[in-house]
């Protein structure tokens, strides 16, 4: 049961029908080959026996002999096989002649009485006149062999057959379609075993993709198909876009992982950031539940605290909500926008929080954009809030507008304190504040996602000590005249 399962997989396998089809074609091609071979020799073999049939009966016909002069002159040339006496078996030369009268029969010639053999090739033509006329000989069967016959008339209406006997003519053929078939079943045979190995060669880098997949499958993501020393061309390009889907396949897993992750510290943080304005009120109520709070300064406090706690937790939520929009892709709402102004109108309001803090403004002029006004006024403003919460107040503050190879730049610097490298590269995660500062932990993020739903993307330079500078880059094609 074995054997049969694994003989039925070997030819259902893609080596198993290249194989299968290369037989079969060769097959095809030498039966076709054989058959015209046999065609045309037996072809060439009739027409040379033909040709000496009538040219024979064309000399006789010629010497307008009859049967009398045959007698008279003793033409034993023409009647050899009529001297033979009548045996049972076969003729002894490859010729038969004998002479036959209007009704068919054989006649004697000379001495000589009708043979077995004449009497059967006699009895054989059944219109011996009718052939006379025939342009070519005729197959007939004469004791069991085939030949082939022709006939002329005499003079005198006696009607001569002649024939010429196939039988060597047709075992000649047998013998060389015999040796044919010989010759191509070996043929074939050697054909299927190299073609078994080339395909097992050719087929060596389809194999190592099965087993490169199987990898993958149980977790190696990193499995690659290797190069193979003689690839073809279409396996050669099969292997590089396998291993260019396997890269792609990779870099999604391993984003999939990444975002898991972040979406779980996500989910941790926004828990954690909603409990504490949670806990705080829930004891603040507890306080008051139990009557503890009597005297009104008190209850004031207890008051101001829930709500300051209510508004964290309310402008944690638009945060949230914000960057879920972001995430989103939502449609924005784009129009010309002057950004210069908007550059200065948040440098004023940084000026009327913070008066202490020296800050120089570039962005003079008029610079049209075609963005989302509110959607810029939320980047400036988180990044002015950034600046105010994590500096010193008399830490001096750069804002910079430009255009610059058909894109806009929007920088914001300081020179405070700055990042070391770990903390710049976590800078635009959600929920993470250098140091466990003060604020949500959103700001730059909502930044960052403001900035790509506009086509743009956000960089950062920092190190410590030397401040930090964050440049919003707006591409060409947002860019108003």
């Amino acid at each position: 049961m074995s054997v049969r399962r694994r003989c039925h997989r070997g030819i259902h396998s893609l080596r198993g029908q290249l194989t299968l089809a290369n037989v079969a074609l060769l097959a095809l091609g030498i039966i076709v080959a054989t058959a015209v071979s046999l065609m045309g020799m037996r072809y060439y073999l009739l027409d040379q026996i033909d040709s000496q049939l009538l040219k024979t009966r064309d000399s006789l016909g010629s010497t307008q002999i009859t049967t009398r002069q045959i007698d008279s002159l003793s033409a034993l040339a023409l009647v050899r096989n009529g001297q033979v006496p009548e045996t049972q078996g076969p003729p002894n030369s490859d010729s038969l002649f004998a002479a036959v009268d209007k009704k068919g029969q054989a006649i004697t010639i000379g001495r000589f009485e009708p043979t077995k053999n004449q009497n059967a090739l006699a009895a054989a033509v059944d219109d011996p006149r009718a052939l006379t006329g025939d342009t070519e000989p005729r197959d007939v069967t004469v004791g069991g062999d085939p030949y082939r016959v022709t006939a002329v008339s005499l003079t005198d209406g006696t009607t001569i057959l002649l024939a010429t006997s196939t039988d060597a003519l047709h075992k000649g053929i047998a013998k060389a379609l015999k040796l044919d078939l010989a010759f191509g079943v070996l043929l074939l045979g050697l054909l299927a075993v190299l073609t078994m190995l080339s395909v097992s060669r050719r087929m060596r880098p389809l194999e190592d993709m099965v087993e490169t997949s199987s990898a993958i499958a149980e977790g190696d993501l990193a499995r690659r198909v290797p190069s193979n020393h003689h690839p073809t061309q279409e396996v050669e390009q099969l292997r590089l876009a396998l291993n260019s889907m396997l890269h792609q396949v990779e870099s999604a897993y391993r984003t999939r992982e990444h975002s898991a992750a972040q979406l779980r510290r996500f989910v941790a943080d926004a828990s954690h950031e909603l409990r504490t304005p949670l806990s705080a009120i829930r004891g603040y109520l507890q306080l008051y539940d139990k009557g503890m709070l009597r005297e009104p300064a008190e209850r004031k406090r207890a008051w101001d605290r829930m709500t300051g706690e209510a508004d964290r937790m309310g402008r944690l939520v638009d945060e949230l909500l914000t960057l879920a929009r972001l995430d989103q892709q939502p449609e924005l709402r784009f129009k010309n926008v002057d950004l210069s102004r908007l550059v200065r109108d948040a440098a004023e309001d940084l000026r009327a929080q913070q008066p202490e803090r020296p800050v120089s403004v570039g962005a003079d002029g008029a610079l049209l954009i075609h963005a989302d006004e509110s959607g810029l006024r939320q980047i400036l403003g988180n990044l002015v809030a950034n600046l105010r919460t994590h500096t010193p107040p008399d830490v001096p503050v750069t804002l910079d507008l430009e255009r610059v190879d058909g894109v806009v730049r929007l920088c914001v610097a300081d020179e405070g304190p700055g990042l070391d490298e770990e903390d710049a590269t976590r800078i635009f995660d959600r929920f993470f504040r250098a140091g466990g500062g003060a604020g949500s932990g959103l700001g730059l993020a909502i930044v960052q996602g403001v900035a790509t739903a506009h086509g743009g993307d956000v960089t950062v330079r920092t190190s410590p000590g030397k401040g930090l500078a964050i440049t919003v880059t707006l591409p060409a094609e947002a860019c108003g005249s």
